[in-house]
């Protein structure tokens, strides 16, 4: 199938996804009479177009295809599809409203900016297995991310007695922590496994101008793991989850995509 066709239809299928929960999210009369599953059926339909628009673009004979925007789209994926898969059984999809758009967006931007970017077909199926946790990580982390802005959005307008609109129609406070919560920990896990697995691979450090994306993901590896320290001893909440969340995430993703960027557009070799 045309690539142009397909990312036109993930696109848009991830698009009409994000409208019908913002409608169910905003809207006191029309979003009542849309089924909560036909935002999470439209969101499955992008994931599975912009699934095979992947395939498509990063399979190659020399390997797999991992340029910037790509690995950008591949991350993106992969946050849709864990969101929707998680909205199945926890109340999880209105993520999407945000999440959606930014996935659609990688999409557009990979298609106008190809590159070619090769991990090699011969590549240790243990460097596989490092780059796939790693990508979860990732991915579970910007998730808890959104999930935190949406739950200081929720506390600051419970906090001011404002609970009308949108935030009646969000799972109770307590539901959204603790999600947030489990997003972290089953990320941080994720994210200790792929740095451990990582190191396998650093013979040279500095060879291979790893050295500033390693110390970022470990200190995204502090910081997320002081917040659970936190969370755990102090019970850490609110202003204080949300700031730490987002510390770490900007700076896991300054480690990935910040790394990337300079070495693919700034130096490329």
């Amino acid at each position: 199938m045309n690539q142009t066709l397909v990312a036109f239809l993930a696109i848009a299928g991830y698009l009409a996804s994000g409208t019908i929960i913002a409608i169910r999210l905003f809207s006191d009369r029309t979003g009542k009479t849309l089924p909560r599953y036909l935002g999470i059926a439209m969101g499955m339909v992008g994931a599975a177009l912009h699934a095979l628009l992947l395939y498509q673009g990063m399979d190659s004979e020399g390997g797999l295809n991992f340029n910037f925007f790509g690995a950008a789209s591949l991350i993106a994926w992969t946050i849709i599809l864990l969101l929707m898969l998680s909205a199945l059984t926890k109340p999880v999809e209105n993520l999407g409203i945000t999440l959606l758009p930014l996935a659609a967006l990688t999409i557009a931007l990979d298609m106008h900016f190809p590159a070619d970017h090769i991990l090699a077909a011969d590549s240790p199926w243990a460097l596989r297995i490092h780059v796939l946790i790693s990508l979860l990580a990732y991915s579970l982390l910007a998730m808890a991310s959104v999930q935190a802005i949406l739950l200081a959005v929720q506390d600051y307008h419970l906090r001011h007695r404002h609970p009308g609109g949108f935030i009646r129609a969000l799972p109770p406070l307590q539901t959204m922590e603790a999600l947030l919560f489990e997003m972290i920990g089953l990320g941080f896990i994720l994210l200790t496994v792929a740095l451990l697995s990582g190191f396998v691979f650093l013979d040279d450090l500095f060879a291979q101008h790893l050295v500033h994306k390693t110390i970022l993901s470990i200190t995204a590896w502090l910081v997320f793991g002081m917040l659970l320290w936190g969370r755990h001893r102090s019970g850490w909440r609110g202003p204080k989850a949300l700031s730490w969340t987002l510390a770490g995430f900007v700076v896991l993703m300054l480690a990935y995509f910040g790394s990337k960027f300079v070495l693919e557009m700034v130096i490329p070799s």
